[in-house]
C-alpha cells in the first residue's frame, strides 16, 4: 500500500543548511510585529493624502485652531503618536522634509509598505538581519536604477514648476551653488484677496504696518532706513522703585525732563539723515511712546514698530543696513538706502513695501494672500513645498517622471535582478520590488481609478519598453508622463527610498523594548 504524502501546512520555503528557517523566541517576534502594526497604522493614516487627488485632513490643535492640509509632514507633526515605532515614522517624515522638502507622504507610505513586505519575510522564517541587509542592498540598487533614467536639468522644464518658487530660488542661486538657504526667502502672510493675489515682491515686504497714530507719514521717497534695537520711550529703572512727588512743579519737571530726553533721541536720529525707523519689539517697556511718535512726525520720519527679533537678520541682510543697539552708535554708515517705502492698501489689506533697495542682499520676499487664515496657511505650506522642490534641483540637478513611473520601472528591474540571486536574498529583493508598487497603487486609488487594472496595465507598458509610462490622474489613464510634463526632482525619490529603507531596517533590528523610569 502506497504511503500518502502529507501536504505542508506552512507557506515557508524549504530552506536547508545555511538558509535553514529562523525560529525566533516568542517575545522578540511579538515585539517586531507590535512595532510593525504601530508604524503601519501611521502609514495608513496619511496614505489617502498621497498625490494630486489626495484627500485633505482636518486637524484640531490643542489650542483649538483648525488646520486643513494634505501635506504629510504637517499632518504627522500634529499627530500625537505614543508608540515609539510610530514616532519613528513621524521623525522619518520630518527628515524627508529637511532633506528634500517634498515627498513627505510618499516616504511614510513607502515605509509602511516595506514593513508589510518585511513581515511576510519574517513569517517565512528568514532572519531579520538578512532581511535588513537585503533591503539596504535593494535600496542602493533602486537609487542606481533611478539615476540611470534621470535627465539632467535644462531650463525648458521651468515653466512646469510654480513660477513664483522658480523665480525666488533663481534669485538666490549662483551657477556654482550646491544648496539654497530657504531662510533667505520670507513668506509674509496676509488675510485678504485670493490665492491668485500671491506674488513675488521686487524688494522687501514687512509683516508690520506704519504707525499712523500720531499722524506720521506712511510714504517716503529716497528712504534712508535704520533698524534700531533700543526704545524710544522714557527710561525705567531695573527694579520697582516708587518716587513720591508732593509738588506739582516737581511733577512738571519730571514730564519736561522726559520730553527733553525723547527730543534729544529724535534729534540725533534726524541728524544722521535717517527718515525711516524700524523699531525692534520690546518686552520690558514700550518700544516707542506717544510723545516720541509726535516728535518723529514733526521731523517727517516714518515709523514701523514691533519688528520681531528673528526678523532683524533677514531685514538687515535685505536692506543692506546694520542693526543699531544704542543711540550713541547711530551713524549714517549704518543706514540702508531705498528708492521708495510706501504703505499700500491691496484688497483691504495694508502692506508696507520697500522697493529700489541699494546694496541689496540675496534675499526674496513673497506676499501670500488668501480669503481666510486656513487658506493663507495652506498657501504658505504649498509655497514652501514648491520652494523645496526647486531647491532639490539645485542640490541634485536632475529630473525624473512622476505618476508612479519611476517606482514601477525600479520594481520591474529589481524583480529581474532578484531572479539572478540565490537563497534568501532573492526572496527579500522580490518582496522589496513588490513593496515599491504601493505608490502607483495608492495614486490610482486616490484618483478613484481601479488600482489593479491600472497597475497591471502600467506593468505591461513598462515591460514593452515604455519606461516613461505613468498614471495620468487628470485623464484617468496611462500616458507618457514626460509629455504631460509631470516631473519631479531625482532627489525627492532617491531620498524617500533611502530614508524609508533605513527606518524599516532599524525597526527590524529591534528585538526588545525597555521602558526607563
Amino acid at each position: 500500500m502506497a504511503s500518502k504524502s502529507t501536504p505542508s501546512t506552512s507557506s515557508r520555503p524549504n530552506f536547508t543548511g545555511v538558509n535553514a528557517a529562523f525560529k525566533d523566541k516568542g517575545k522578540p517576534m511579538e515585539l517586531r510585529l507590535s512595532n510593525m502594526v504601530a508604524a503601519k497604522a501611521i502609514s495608513d493614516a496619511v496614505r489617502t493624502s498621497l498625490g494630486p487627488r489626495g484627500m485633505d485632513k482636518m486637524i484640531q490643535t490643542s489650542k483649538g485652531e483648525v488646520i486643513v492640509t494634505n501635506d504629510g509632514a504637517t499632518i504627522l507633526k500634529s499627530i500625537q503618536a505614543l508608540h515609539p515605532a510610530a514616532k519613528m515614522l513621524v521623525d522619518l517624515s520630518a527628515a524627508q522634509d529637511v532633506e528634500a522638502g517634498d515627498g513627505t507622504t510618499s516616504v511614510v507610505v513607502l515605509a509602511g509598505s516595506l514593513l508589510g513586505a518585511a513581515e511576510k519575510m519574517l513569517e517565512k522564517g528568514i532572519h531579520p538581519t538578512i532581511v535588513a541587509e537585503s533591503f539596504l542592498r535593494a535600496s542602493a540598487k533602486a537609487v542606481e536604477y533611478l539615476e540611470e533614467i534621470s535627465t539632467p536639468i535644462v531650463s525648458q522644464y521651468s515653466s512646469t514648476l510654480a513660477p513664483i518658487a522658480v523665480d525666488a530660488v533663481s534669485r538666490l542661486v549662483t551657477p556654482t551653488s550646491s544648496n539654497v538657504d530657504l531662510r533667505d526667502v520670507r513668506i509674509v502672510k496676509k488675510v485678504g484677496g485670493t490665492i491668485e493675489d500671491t506674488e513675488l515682491v521686487e524688494g522687501v515686504v514687512l509683516n508690520q504696518t506704519c504707525v499712523a497714530a500720531a499722524g506720521g507719514p506712511t510714504r517716503m521717497e529716497k528712504a534712508k532706513i535704520a533698524i534700531i534695537q533700543f526704545q524710544l520711550s522714557a527710561p525705567k529703572p531695573d527694579m520697582d522703585n516708587t518716587v513720591v512727588i508732593n509738588d506739582y512743579r516737581q511733577m512738571d519737571k519730571v514730564i519736561k525732563e522726559g520730553r527733553q530726553y525723547l527730543l534729544n533721541l529724535c534729534k540725533k536720529i534726524k541728524k544722521a539723515n535717517c527718515n525711516v525707523l524700524l523699531i525692534q519689539k520690546s518686552i520690558l517697556r514700550d518700544a516707542v511712546d506717544e510723545i516720541a511718535l509726535n516728535f518723529l512726525k514733526r521731523l517727517n520720519i516714518v515709523v514701523v514698530k514691533d519688528v520681531e527679533r528673528d526678523e532683524i537678520n533677514f531685514l538687515s541682510k535685505s536692506l543692506g543696513c546694520k542693526p543699531i543697539a544704542d543711540i550713541d552708535a547711530f551713524t549714517e554708515d549704518k543706514l540702508g538706502y531705498a528708492d521708495l517705502l510706501e504703505e499700500r492698501e491691496d484688497n483691504d489689506v495694508k502692506v508696507v513695501r520697500i522697493t529700489g533697495i541699494k546694496n541689496r542682499g540675496r534675499t526674496v520676499s513673497i506676499l501670500a494672500m488668501g480669503s481666510n487664515s486656513l487658506v493663507v496657511e495652506e498657501t504658505e505650506r504649498s509655497l514652501h513645498d514648491a520652494l523645496c522642490v526647486v531647491r532639490c534641483l539645485v542640490k541634485k540637478r536632475a529630473l525624473i517622471g512622476g505618476g508612479g513611473a519611476p517606482e514601477i520601472h525600479v520594481s520591474r528591474l529589481l524583480s529581474q535582478h532578484a531572479q539572478s540571486l540565490k537563497g534568501m536574498e532573492a526572496y527579500c529583493f522580490q518582496a522589496y520590488a513588490d513593496a515599491l508598487e504601493v505608490i502607483p497603487t495608492t495614486l490610482a486609488e486616490n484618483a478613484g481609478l481601479n488600482p489593479i487594472a491600472i497597475v497591471t496595465e502600467l506593468r505591461n507598458r513598462h515591460a514593452l519598453g515604455e519606461r516613461n509610462a505613468g498614471i495620468n490622474v487628470r485623464k484617468g489613464l496611462i500616458s507618457n508622463i514626460l509629455e504631460e510634463e509631470v516631473v519631479q526632482p531625482l532627489l525627492v525619490t532617491t531620498s524617500a527610498i533611502e530614508l524609508a529603507t533605513e527606518t524599516v531596517c532599524l525597526l527590524l533590528k529591534i528585538d526588545d523594548y525597555v521602558q526607563a523610569r
